[in-house]
């Protein structure tokens, strides 16, 4: 049994050394005794929902019409209780109760408004994801269309951690000037936003989004020494960490190893990845920078890894991550199919077309349970953080086959904080916007005052 007393670690303690700075997870001794007591009694508040909203590009083929048919993207049952069996969304079984599906919903915001801009809906899409705006259609530098849902949530709730938001991506997205059909590449860059004039840069290199977590307090010059030894970054501070321990009880002396066990396992799979590709090797992705993993599977898990490593040490508490860039012919082996992505998704209506599509839709929302599972693992007091997170994950795009933006592919997975039902699959009426749905998400999310979001029309309940 340990005893409560006055005392206790600060949540924004922090352990330093050359080139590092390490957050500490939520301990025990991190809450004073009286609202640990108040806590007990249910009148301490949750603190802010975490946020992650995954864009995968292309659509769906659920979005076509025989692919609807088939439901080969929602389940065919409306409300609870639904058989995911026949859906790409078959592999978050797992995790039903803590899924919420909403299909048939629109983005006309990502459409063509006018004869010039016919064609660019792949350089328009991924603008609109988190924006639910119009882009302005230049090639210059005066880009305009939103500010990102994810970007209006941080700035509300993130200004008290060391890190407002952060940004991830997987393909390469640093393109520079026009793409193609009158647009600029930023729209197709990032899906994040500050302002409607000001597009957040992702990061795609672990090894860059690792240095932004736990090298904060260094230099550029001390971080590059610091690797240059091969030591780990938890070396630099095993005397900050030696002397915290001495005062911890034994269930966050616990909690600590855990935590610093798992800094450790995914500073030693960058270094691994780094030393490969380095190597001289023939690599798959030879543009890539030495950080990022050839596999598919293996960059997208270290993304995930890291965004439940800022969440547990409170470093963030809103991640945008973009698995995806439009037009993309990445390969996916793993899904039993060696076509590219983008001609996969002009599968020109038929029903063995489609239904490769499919393979590609489910091996994608394959991933996502990794997370998932990640998340419900880590305890945070008296819970897990898959209770504590709202996982957004969808695409701008419907049918890819036409370049449509009808039935767009969406659901949400977490408790947010119990917000968030789960086990339930809502059907919006048909030309819904996604932008009603965006708007039910924020005022889950605290921002109730906020009435009108893109061309919202109104919230779409999302409970039964």
């Amino acid at each position: 049994m340990e005893f409560l007393s006055g005392k206790h670690v600060s949540r924004r303690t922090m352990l330093r050394g050359l080139g590092a700075t390490v957050a500490l997870p939520f301990l025990d001794s991190m809450v004073p005794a009286g609202r640990l007591f108040a806590k007990s009694r249910g009148q301490v508040p949750t603190d802010p929902t975490r946020l992650v909203a995954i864009e995968m590009v292309h659509g769906a083929a659920g979005s076509n019409e025989w692919g609807a048919s088939q439901n080969l993207w929602a389940p065919a049952k409306v409300g609870r209780d639904f058989d995911l069996t026949p859906s790409a969304l078959q592999p978050l079984e797992p995790f039903q109760n803590y899924l919420t599906i909403i299909s048939n919903s629109d983005i006309q915001n990502a459409e063509a408004f006018q004869p010039k801009e016919i064609g660019g809906d792949h350089y328009r899409s991924s603008a609109t994801f988190l924006t639910q705006a119009h882009p302005k259609q230049t090639e210059s530098s005066d880009v305009y269309v939103g500010t990102s849902l994810d970007q209006l949530y941080a700035q509300r709730f993130g200004q008290d951690t060391p890190i407002p938001s952060m940004q991830l991506c997987i393909e390469n997205v640093d393109q520079a000037g026009g793409c193609a059909y009158g647009y600029a590449c930023v729209y197709t860059d990032t899906i994040s936003w500050a302002s409607p004039t000001e597009p957040l840069p992702m990061v795609r290199d672990p090894r860059v989004a690792f240095d932004q977590l736990f090298g904060a307090g260094g230099t550029t010059e001390e971080r590059a020494a610091r690797r240059r030894t091969s030591r780990s970054i938890l070396d630099w501070i095993t005397g900050e960490v030696a002397q915290l321990k001495r005062t911890l009880g034994p269930a966050d002396r616990e909690r600590m190893e855990r935590y610093l066990d798992n800094i450790r396992e995914i500073e030693r799979r960058i270094q691994k990845i780094e030393v490969h590709n380095t190597s001289g090797e023939v690599r798959e992705l030879p543009e890539a920078p030495a950080g990022v993993p050839d596999s598919f599977e293996e960059h997208v898990k270290l993304m995930f890894d890291l965004q439940v490593l800022a969440f547990a040490s409170d470093m963030t508490r809103v991640f945008s991550f973009k698995m995806g860039r439009d037009a993309s012919a990445r390969v996916y082996p793993e899904s039993g199919l060696d076509e590219g992505f983008h001609p996969l998704s002009h599968h020109g209506g038929s029903e063995s077309g489609v239904t490769d599509f499919y393979k590609i839709n489910k091996y994608h929302v394959s991933m996502i349970p990794y997370f998932l599972e990640k998340l419900k693992n880590t305890m945070e007091g008296d819970t897990h953080l898959l209770d504590k997170t709202m996982i957004i994950y969808g695409s701008p795009m419907g049918d890819g086959n036409v370049h449509n933006h009808k039935r767009c592919p969406l659901f949400v997975a977490g408790g947010a904080n119990g917000r968030l039902q789960g086990n339930l699959h809502v059907k919006a009426p048909p030309e819904t916007p996604m932008a009603n749905v965006m708007l039910s998400l924020m005022h889950m999310l605290g921002m109730d005052d906020i009435e009108n979001f893109g061309d919202s029309t109104g919230a779409l309940s999302l409970t039964v």
